[in-house]
C-alpha cells in the first residue's frame, strides 16, 4: 500500500511540474514577438557551429588547464613507476617526464602539439597552481621534521651538515667568478649571482635522502639516524641561507637587505614563541581523526597559508613560512600523521607534478648548443658533486666515522631532487639565472640525484659488505629457516600459522621471519616507526599465542617483487611462504579458489597474452609478482592461497606421480611439528609411483596414526569442505587448473609449493 501511495505521488508531482513548465514556456513564446533570431540553418550549418562550441570549449582556459593536469598526471606517475622499476626515486622520473614535455623533447618534435596543449598564456595558471602544489609540499616537509631528535642528535650531525654547506657554497662562489661575465643575466650585481649559485650546490632533497634510507633498510641503524639528521639540519640551515640570499637579492646590495632579514628574523621569533605554543594547545586537545574537525583544520592550514603569505610581504618567498609553519606545527606523533595525510596526497600525487612539468617547460636544453656550454655544464656537475660529497664526507670522517659510512652519508647528501628545483625556479623567477645557465644546472641536479644509488652500490662493493635487510638474528645458524612475506595482517597471520607448523617442534630450534615491505612513494618518514608497530603488532600478538618466535623485517622499498626475491636469496632460507596476489582468471574457476567473483584483469597478464610471452612463463596461472618471485628464487617456494586458514590440523595432499614425492616432507614436518592428519589422494592420474609410496611408507612406519590414503579419483565434496588445507605441487597444481577437475571449487586453502 505504503509503495503504491509513493508511485502515485511520484507521478502526480512529476506530471503535474512538467505541465506546469509546458505551459509557461508555451506563454512565453507570445513574448518573443518583434525580436530578431539566428535561424537554425541547414543540417551543415548546424554540425559547423557544433564544431565550433567544441573548439572553443577545447580552448577555454579551465578545459585547458584540466587537460594538462590529466596529461601531466598521466606522464609523470608513468615515468616514476619506470624509474621505481630500474632502481631510482620516482621523483628522478616526475623529473624527466617535466623535461620532455617541455621544448627539450615535445616542444622540439612535435610543436604543433605542444602549443595547443602548453601555450604561453596558460602557463600562468600552471605557474601558480604549481606553486599552490609546492607551498603544500613544503609544509609537509616541515612537518615530517623531528625537531626533538634533531636537537638530541644534533652534535656530530651539524658538523656534518654545515660543512656539506659551506664547503660547495664555497665552490660555487668560486665558479661564479669565473662565469659571471658571460652567463650572469646584464642586470644581476655579482654578489647577487654569486650566492644563488652558492645556495644552489648546497641543497640537498631531504624527502628523496629519507626514502633511499629506508629503501635501504638503514633508517634504524647509527648510520641511518646521522645522516637523516643531517640532511635535517642541511634543510633548516639552506632554507635559512635561502632566506637571507632571496632578500639580498631583491634588495639590490647587502646593506639594503638587513631590514628584510631583520624583518625575517621577527617573523620566526613570533612562530616559534607565539604561534607554536597556541598550535601545541590546540594540537594536544586533537588527537584523534574524529576531533580533528573542518574548523580545526581550518585554524592550521590558516596558519599555513598567513605564514606563506607573510614572508612573501617580507620578501623571502613563500615557500619558506609555509616550511616553518609545517615545521612548528604540534609534534604529537598522532596529529601529525593524520594532518600529513590530509595535505600529501593532494599535494604529492595532484600538484606537485605540475612543478615538475612547468620547471621541464622551463628547461630548453637546446639552449646548450655549444661545445663549451656542455663544458661548463660539466664543471657545474663536477662542482656540486666535490663539493657536497667530499665535503660531507671528510666532515663525516673528522667527526670519528669510519670511511666506509663517511663515504656513504657523502653520497646520500649529494642528493639533490626536488629541493634543487625549488631553488632554481626561485633563481630564475628573480631573473638571477639566464634560461641557458638554468638548463645546466636542473641537468645537475638530475644527474646527482640519479648517481646517489650507484655511488652507495659502488662504496658498498670496494668495502665488500651490503646494506641488504638481513638482521643479525636471521643470519645465525638454526636447523630450519622460513622467511614470510605478507602484504596485510590477515594474510600475514595465516601464513605465521602454517610457518609455525612446520617448524614449532623442531629439535635445535628454529627460524621463522615475517616481513613486510611497503613502498616508499606512499610512506612518509615521520610515520616509518609507527606504521611498523601498527603492521606487526596483530602478527605478534598471533606469534604469542602460538608460542613461535619470530624476527620481524619491516623496509621501505622501491620494487617490492625484486626485494622479496633478493632478501630471500641472501638469507640463505629453507622456504619462502607468499600469499598469492590477484590472477587474470579471477571470476572464473580459478577465482571461485581463491574466493573472488570480480572479473578483474591484471594488465601484466594481458599484456603477456596479446604479445605472445604467455607461454614463456613456466609457473603461470598466477598473477606478475608470483611468477617474478617463483622464477627467481633460489630457495623452495609456498604460495598460499587462503580461504579463511585458521588450522592446519586435517591436511589433504593430491599426489600425480614421483614428481610430488618431495610434498612428503612438509606432510611429515606437519606431522611431526603440528600432529596434522594427513590424508594422501593418490592415482589422481592412475600413476603407479614407487619412489613416493617407499617414502609413504617410511612415514606410515613412524607415525600411522597421522597419514592415510585414498583414491584420487573419489574426491568427495563433504570430504574436501572437512579439511583444513590442500598441500599440491607446482606441477600439479597447473594441471588441476588447467584440466578444471570438477571438485576445485570445494577445496579449503591450498599451499602450492614448488621445490
Amino acid at each position: 500500500m505504503k509503495n503504491l501511495k509513493n508511485s502515485l505521488f511520484y507521478i502526480v508531482t512529476i506530471g503535474g511540474a512538467g505541465a506546469l513548465m509546458y505551459w509557461i514556456t508555451s506563454k512565453g513564446l507570445v513574448l518573443e514577438s518583434g525580436r530578431q533570431f539566428k535561424h537554425a540553418g541547414s543540417y551543415h550549418d548546424r554540425w559547423d557551429d557544433f564544431l565550433a562550441s567544441i573548439s572553443d570549449n577545447l580552448h577555454h582556459p579551465l578545459a585547458l588547464l584540466l587537460a594538462q593536469i590529466i596529461t601531466i598526471i598521466l606522464v609523470a606517475r608513468f615515468f616514476g613507476w619506470i624509474c621505481r622499476k630500474i632502481g631510482q626515486p620516482s621523483v628522478v622520473g616526475e623529473i624527466l617526464a617535466g623535461i620532455i614535455l617541455g621544448p627539450s623533447l615535445v616542444g622540439h618534435y612535435l610543436p604543433e602539439y605542444s602549443s595547443l596543449l602548453f601555450p604561453k598564456e596558460s602557463l600562468g595558471n600552471l605557474q601558480f597552481l604549481s606553486q599552490i602544489g609546492l607551498i603544500l609540499f613544503m609544509f609537509v616537509v616541515g612537518m615530517e621534521l623531528d625537531l626533538k631528535a634533531l636537537q638530541n642528535k644534533a652534535k656530530d650531525a651539524v658538523v656534518i651538515s654545515h660543512a656539506s654547506i659551506v664547503f660547495p657554497f664555497a665552490l660555487g662562489l668560486g665558479l661564479a667568478y669565473f662565469i659571471y661575465s658571460e652567463y650572469a643575466p646584464g642586470t644581476v650585481r655579482f654578489l647577487s649571482f654569486a650566492l644563488f649559485l652558492g645556495i644552489a650546490m648546497s641543497i640537498t632533497a631531504f624527502p628523496v635522502l629519507a626514502r633511499i634510507v629506508q629503501e635501504r633498510g638503514i633508517h634504524k641503524t647509527k648510520l641511518g639516524a646521522i645522516v637523516i639528521t643531517c640532511a635535517a639540519a642541511d634543510d633548516i640551515t639552506a632554507w635559512c641561507i635561502l632566506a637571507a640570499v632571496i632578500a639580498i637579492v631583491k634588495a639590490g646590495s647587502f646593506g639594503s637587505s638587513l631590514y628584510v632579514i631583520g624583518m625575517a628574523v621577527l617573523y620566526v621569533l613570533i612562530m616559534l614563541y607565539l604561534v607554536r605554543p597556541f598550535l601545541k594547545r590546540i594540537g594536544d586537545l586533537k588527537t584523534s581523526r574524529q576531533s580533528l574537525s573542518k574548523p580545526v583544520v581550518a585554524i592550521f592550514l590558516l596558519t599555513l597559508i598567513i605564514s606563506a603569505y607573510t614572508t612573501e610581504i617580507i620578501g623571502i618567498h613563500a615557500l619558506f613560512g609555509a616550511f616553518m609553519a609545517g615545521a612548528i606545527m604540534p609534534d604529537n606523533t598522532k596529529f601529525r600523521n593524520i594532518f600529513i595525510e590530509k595535505v600529501e596526497d593532494v599535494s604529492v600525487i595532484l600538484l606537485l607534478p605540475l612543478f615538475f612539468v612547468f620547471t621541464g617547460l622551463r628547461t630548453q636544453i637546446g639552449l646548450i648548443d655549444d661545445p663549451k656550454h656542455w663544458e661548463l655544464t660539466g664543471w657545474i656537475i663536477c662542482v656540486a658533486v666535490v663539493g657536497k660529497f667530499l665535503g660531507s664526507a671528510l666532515a663525516a670522517k673528522f667527526t670519528g666515522q669510519n670511511w666506509r659510512d663517511s663515504l656513504t652519508i657523502g653520497a646520500l647528501m649529494n642528493t639533490r631532487g626536488l629541493m634543487e628545483l625549488v631553488v632554481l625556479n626561485i633563481g630564475l623567477d628573480l631573473k638571477v639565472l639566464t634560461p641557458t645557465v638554468f638548463t645546466m644546472m636542473v641537468i645537475m641536479a638530475l644527474l646527482t640525484t640519479v648517481m646517489t644509488g650507484p655511488a652507495l652500490n659502488l662504496i658498498n662493493w670496494i668495502f665488500k659488505t651490503n646494506d641488504d635487510v638481513i638482521i643479525e638474528e636471521i643470519k645465525k645458524e638454526s636447523p630450519y629457516r622460513i622467511l614470510f612475506s605478507f602484504g596485510n595482517t590477515d594474510r600475514g597471520r595465516a601464513l605465521l600459522r602454517l610457518a609455525a607448523g612446520l617448524v614449532r617442534r623442531e629439535p635445535g630450534g628454529n627460524t621463522v621471519t615475517a616481513m613486510h615491505l611497503t613502498l616508499s612513494n606512499e610512506i612518509h618518514t615521520f610515520d616509518f616507526e609507527e606504521l611498523e608497530n601498527k603492521t606487526f603488532s596483530p602478527i605478534l600478538a598471533e606469534a604469542e599465542e602460538l608460542e613461535q618466535p619470530i624476527v620481524k623485517l619491516f623496509k621501505a622499498s622501491n620494487d617490492i617483487d625484486m626485494d622479496i626475491v633478493e632478501i630471500a636469496n641472501k638469507g640463505d632460507y629453507d622456504l619462502l611462504l607468499v600469499g598469492l596476489g590477484h590472477s587474470i582468471f579471477e571470476g572464473t574457476l580459478l577465482g571461485k579458489v581463491l574466493g573472488l567473483t570480480t572479473r578483474i584483469i591484471n594488465p601484466d597478464r594481458l599484456i603477456d597474452k596479446f604479445t605472445g610471452k604467455e607461454g614463456l612463463f613456466e609457473n603461470s596461472p598466477f598473477d606478475e609478482r608470483t611468477r617474478q618471485i617463483l622464477t627467481k628464487c633460489k630457495m623452495p617456494v609456498g604460495i598460499l592461497v587462503d580461504k579463511n586458514l585458521e588450522r592446519i590440523d586435517r591436511i589433504f595432499m593430491p599426489v600425480f606421480g614421483d614428481g610430488d614425492a618431495f610434498l612428503v616432507t612438509y606432510a611429515k614436518r606437519l606431522i611431526d611439528n603440528n600432529k596434522s592428519i594427513v590424508t594422501v589422494a593418490e592415482g589422481v592420474e592412475g600413476d603407479d609411483s614407487p619412489v613416493l609410496r617407499s617414502m609413504l611408507a617410511e612415514v606410515e612406519a613412524t607415525a600411522p596414526e597421522y597419514i592415510g590414503r585414498m583414491g584420487g579419483r573419489t574426491m568427495k565434496r563433504d570430504f574436501l569442505e572437512s579439511q583444513d588445507m590442500m598441500i599440491v605441487s607446482l606441477e600439479s597444481w597447473k594441471k588441476l587448473v588447467n584440466t578444471q577437475s570438477p571438485w576445485l571449487g570445494h577445496i579449503p586453502s591450498v599451499l602450492i609449493i614448488r621445490p
